[in-house]
């Protein structure tokens, strides 16, 4: 039997929807994302909360490939900057408790092949500055940043391309002012037996008569030769006070590239110091001091291959500084054993207690599998147990890609968004459900 309404009613209700909808139509469109429901964040670790539905802004097929962690406003408050492979490079602003907001245009509007970020004030004006470089358009970026949140673009300050992969900021000529190391390489495509032109590195010294504008000096500071770079560390490796190079190579054996530690950032090759025992495609490196002894150890995230066939070992390695200048290979004895692939991880001392462990973005190769982003807990002596299940919610799937660190929510802990490469960038807050 029909529902009967009075007239009364009926004007009554169709009043009422009227005014919803004419609410609706002021409040804008209803975003799906958030719209209609409570977000119940994933339950946390005892280290980690992962922030990322509520901290920051959805793009779940965003190539992030890598982020810096730094005041771009001067509100005391570090924000992140992210560069995008096949997009336009990207400002997130901290409100304080972590929480990011995009600014859209920050870095222009043209999308490029972008691999890697860096900063530091390149300038001298007490402003973090960016650097970005690209690796099919050959065009690296550099932006001079306001202090309030804008920038400039002064890439024309950069005196040369390259297919890049690898970049690393510091001073290696110890006149005080930041300079910029790019890695490049040579590929022609990304097939099975695709051929490799020959690439170089890249050294751009900062120009004491103006300083933020860069000297090529590639030629005459590095040794020549077909480079094939895809990640880069600088990092006093011999003591003796001044910057040096580890390199990280998908073709050739990785190399160290020693400053001759006479202030003007001329490097020679020795990589006659680094044991080398397996043939690795090496895709990002870090220098740290893991072994707890006072010297620095160097660790190599490599891939089987480029999201083709099963090749070379993806173990990630650990090569332990012995004292007398050089590294010798104890992964064996100090790192869990894995078949993912690793394009890139951080070192970070996840759980507080003074010693550095290991973050490692975790594919399946073959498949490109995004697989769970893996936590390896140092003893205190660089032997590292897998504590994954126990560190890392399980909602951090993805392929992860390189990832930056930094305290965001003001804690004085540091927290780590990943990269991921078409999936998410995931931020873990440090906290965990202990904190």
């Amino acid at each position: 039997m029909p529902t009967r309404f009075s007239i009364p009613l009926l004007a009554t209700s169709l009043a009422v929807l009227a005014d919803a909808h004419a609410t609706a139509q002021r409040a804008g469109p209803r975003d799906p994302v958030t719209d209609a429901f409570e977000v119940i964040n994933e339950a946390p670790s005892s280290v980690f909360v992962d922030a990322t539905t509520t901290h920051v802004p959805t793009a779940p097929s965003l190539h992030s490939t890598d982020s810096v962690f730094v005041d771009v406003n001067g509100d005391g408050h570090r924000d992140v900057v992210v560069s995008v492979e096949h997009g336009v490079n990207r400002l997130y602003l901290n409100d304080g408790t972590g929480k990011l907001r995009y600014v859209p245009d920050a870095f222009g509007r043209t999308m490029r092949d972008n691999e890697h970020v860096r900063t530091a004030d390149f300038n001298g004006d007490g402003h973090a500055d960016m650097v970005f470089i690209s690796e099919s358009e050959e065009v690296h970026q550099l932006f001079l940043g306001d202090g309030k949140g804008g920038f400039t673009d002064a890439s024309e300050r950069l005196p040369a391309g390259s297919q890049g992969n690898g970049l690393a900021v510091g001073d290696v000529d110890g006149d005080g002012r930041a300079d910029i190391f790019i890695g490049s390489t040579g590929e022609t495509g990304h097939g099975a037996g695709a051929p490799a032109r020959a690439s170089r590195s890249l050294l751009f010294l900062n120009d004491p008569k103006r300083p933020g504008h860069f000297i090529d000096a590639s030629a005459t500071h590095l040794p020549q030769g077909d480079a094939q770079t895809e990640g880069v560390a600088l990092a006093d490796i011999d003591g003796d006070g001044d910057l040096d190079v580890v390199l990280a190579s998908p073709a050739h054996p990785n190399r160290l590239l020693i400053n001759d530690g006479r202030g003007r950032g001329r490097f020679s090759d020795q990589s006659h110091r680094l044991e080398l025992k397996v043939p690795m495609e090496t895709r990002e490196v870090h220098v740290a001091d893991l072994t707890g002894d006072g010297r620095p150890d160097i660790v190599f995230f490599n891939i089987t291959s480029n999201n083709a066939a099963w090749d070379k070992d993806p173990q990630t390695r650990l090569l332990v500084n012995d004292g007398n200048g050089r590294f010798r290979d104890e992964t064996a004895e100090r790192l869990p054993a894995h078949t993912f692939s690793s394009w890139a991880g951080t070192v970070v001392d996840f759980n507080h207690d003074g010693h550095l462990d290991l973050l490692v973005g975790a594919i399946q190769v073959p498949g490109f599998v995004p697989l769970q982003l893996r936590a390896w807990q140092n003893d205190g002596k660089g032997h590292f147990r897998d504590v994954t299940l126990a560190v890392v919610p399980g909602i951090t799937v993805g392929r992860s890609w390189s990832m930056g660190q930094g305290d965001l929510d003001g804690d004085g802990r540091p927290d780590v968004l990943t990269g991921g490469w078409g999936t998410q960038a995931r931020l873990l807050l440090s906290g965990g459900a202990d904190g």
